[in-house]
């Protein structure tokens, strides 16, 4: 199991010198440098935006890195594909499982690798070596069985051993356990430990520090794109220097308290559950700017489409004092509305123009007997495209042409047009530019300050603490900890309960 390397004389699976990656006006990942021991897993941590995905990227050939350089056990290695990571022994398991359900845990076993002759499988011993990849892992999995019989945790252990079996001597593992329970997670690190023992390295991605020091043998931190600290585990003290290596910096927090958030309690949750939340319950005050702040699997998604109607969930949600159906439906008719993550798949019809995107949820108040009135549609949108300042020569300009920032924009202006009293927004300034970021701020807080209640559902510590009046810290799909802001907000805290630390003082 794994890329067996006689030649003893490399200590490091993996070396990166400088690695450097630029985007237009921003630079992703700054000049970083470290190296991967053999047989060990080595984890990789940073706050959200700190370059782990890029770097990540660049590793596997799905990026080219714009300088610097990387060895695999002192040889140069430049992939230009994974593809041609994966020949190099480099393998990646996401968070979204890539299993096939139809077919048998052996058959997922092989998928890609088979063997043909004249177009047809032929039986090889791959068949006999992924077999006896997957008994020294898991040896409770059944080979003949089918994939969608397996739970999540097994399925990810099928992924393990396919990438073992194709020779892989490093295995890239990007939040494996976002979704298992506890109990699949123990039985998960059982199998990583059991890798490190075949001589098969693991790189580990997770935002649970507790994952972090349970499982690893050295921890990498990055840092606004910036290479911070590689260390052996043994030598970190505890989760605080981790978090203290992770800001390393006063967090820009440009908050102003408002003076104009009402008493009145616009809408209140009590004991939302699916899937991932559990019994999560709060409430939002009219006038008032509420985030939702938490890393990769916390549930914010969740929460903003409970609150939307668009996913099922136990629970009750009472807005202006009355109990809302779970629907989008019955959300809009009552004054919710929802800025999506995703704003090309799920906010607008790209292939339709401004004018006729802003009205799409409240299009009765545009038409007489199904008709629409197209002057008004057409002043409508006039109006909106003024008021929210969308950078465009006319209504009638498809919004596949806008830029991030302006396709944002129309966004707004349809919830706004379907009359919301309460916004929803979901990571509202993702994928758009510095300029664009402020205009979008500069409109929540006007909302905000007209008498609008905003709920904002972010990744980005800066956006939430320079926005929100009351911050909702979300763990694993718990609600752990509420925190007013103001000028005394304490970002430990706030870091530490995000990473599944407790909500007293950072140990």
């Amino acid at each position: 199991m794994g890329f067996q390397v006689s030649d003893q004389r490399f200590p490091y699976v993996l070396s990166i010198e400088g690695l450097t990656k630029d985007y237009p006006g921003v630079r992703a990942v700054d000049d970083v440098s470290f190296s991967i021991e053999r047989s060990t897993v080595h984890c990789l941590v940073g706050e959200n935006g700190a370059g782990k995905s890029t770097l990540v990227k660049m590793l596997t050939g799905a990026l080219e890195p714009t300088s610097g350089r990387m060895q695999i056990l002192g040889a140069d290695y430049a992939p230009a594909s994974p593809s041609e990571a994966r020949e190099r022994g480099i393998a990646t398991l996401f968070q979204e499982l890539h299993v096939v359900n139809e077919l048998t845990v052996q058959e997922n076993l092989t998928l890609g690798m088979e063997r043909s002759r004249f177009g047809f499988l032929v039986k090889s011993d791959l068949d006999e070596r992924v077999v006896a990849t997957l008994a020294a892992i898991e040896p409770s999995i059944d080979p003949a069985a089918d994939v969608s019989s397996l739970s999540v945790a097994q399925k990810q252990i099928v992924e393990i051993a396919r990438a073992a079996s194709s020779g892989a001597n490093v295995i890239i593992m990007d939040e494996p356990t976002a979704a298992l329970s506890e109990r699949e997670v123990d039985r998960l690190f059982d199998v990583i430990r059991r890798l490190r023992e075949t001589d098969v390295t693991v790189i580990y991605i997770s935002h649970k520090l507790d994952e972090i020091f349970k499982l690893g043998d050295a921890v990498t931190v990055l840092r606004d794109g910036k290479h911070i600290a590689t260390k052996k585990l043994a030598d970190v003290d505890g989760r605080s220097e981790l978090i203290e290596m992770m800001i390393g910096r006063a967090v820009f927090h440009d908050y102003a308290p408002r003076a104009n958030v009402s008493d009145e309690t616009v809408l209140t949750a009590e004991g939302l559950s699916n899937d991932l939340l559990k019994d999560v319950s709060f409430h939002i005050g009219k006038g008032e700017i509420v985030g939702f702040y938490g890393l990769v699997g916390a549930g914010k998604t969740e929460i903003a489409r409970a609150l939307f109607g668009a996913d099922p969930v136990s629970g009750t949600i009472t807005f202006k004092g009355r109990v809302v159906d779970h629907s989008p439906k019955s959300a809009i008719a009552s004054g919710i509305a929802l800025v999506p993550e995703e704003r090309r798949t799920q906010g607008l019809f790209t292939s339709l123009t401004i004018a006729r995107n802003i009205p799409i949820m409240n299009m009765g108040k545009l038409s007489d007997r199904g008709v629409v009135r197209s002057a008004d549609e057409r002043a409508t949108a006039i109006d909106y495209v003024g008021r929210l300042r969308v950078a465009t020569e006319s209504v009638d300009k498809y919004v596949e042409k806008l830029s991030g920032g302006n396709q944002q924009k129309v966004v707004f202006a349809k919830c706004l047009f379907a009359d919301a009293d309460l916004l929803l927004l979901d990571e509202p300034t993702r994928g758009v530019d510095v300029g664009a970021k402020t205009e979008i701020y500069d409109i929540i807080r006007t909302l905000a300050d007209e008498g609008n209640s905003v709920a904002i559902f972010s990744s980005e510590l800066e956006e939430v603490l320079g926005l929100c009046d009351r911050i909702f810290l979300l763990f694993d799909g718990s609600l752990e900890d509420e925190v007013a802001n103001g000028p005394d907000v304490d970002i430990p805290h706030i870091l530490n309960v995000v990473t599944g630390g407790a909500q007293g003082a950072v140990p």
